[in-house]
C-alpha cells in the first residue's frame, strides 16, 4: 500500500485566521466538491508564501464563499493572505489519477489541472 495524492486545490488564499477556534482548516464546500475532500478528513497545508507545512482536518465552509481559514494553533503557522497548497491523500495498492484545481485570488475554481473520471463525465453532462 502506498499514499498517493488524491485532491489538490492549487494557489489558494487565506482569508481567516482565527487563533481561538478549536483546530482545522475550514474550506468552501464547492471546493471540497471540486477535489472530493470529506468533512474531517486529513489534509496537507503548505504554504507558498512562508514555506509553512502543517497537516490538519477539514471543516466545511459556507458553499460559495471562497472562505479558506486556518483555525486555532495552524493560525499561528500560515496566516491570512498567504497562498496556500491543500493536499489530500489516499492509501491505495493501485496508481489514480488526483483530482486537482487551480483557484483564483478570490478561491473561485479556475480551472481543472488534471481530471478524474467523475469530473470528465460531470463536464459531459
Amino acid at each position: 500500500m502506498r499514499q498517493l495524492l488524491r485532491s489538490k486545490i492549487h494557489n489558494a488564499y487565506v482569508t481567516e485566521a482565527n487563533l481561538a477556534y478549536i483546530g482545522s482548516i475550514t474550506i468552501d464546500e464547492d471546493l471540497m466538491d471540486a477535489v472530493g475532500l470529506w468533512e474531517g478528513e486529513r489534509v496537507l497545508v503548505v504554504s507558498n508564501t512562508s514555506g509553512a507545512r502543517l497537516e490538519t482536518y477539514v471543516i466545511t465552509g459556507e458553499r460559495g464563499s471562497g472562505k479558506i481559514a486556518m483555525n486555532g494553533a495552524a493560525a499561528h503557522l500560515i496566516a491570512e493572505s498567504e497562498q496556500i497548497i491543500i493536499m489530500g491523500f489516499e492509501l491505495t495498492d493501485k496508481p489514480i489519477i488526483p483530482s486537482v484545481v487551480l483557484v483564483d485570488r478570490h478561491n473561485k475554481l479556475d480551472r481543472y489541472l488534471s481530471e478524474t473520471p467523475d469530473t470528465i463525465l460531470s463536464q459531459k453532462s
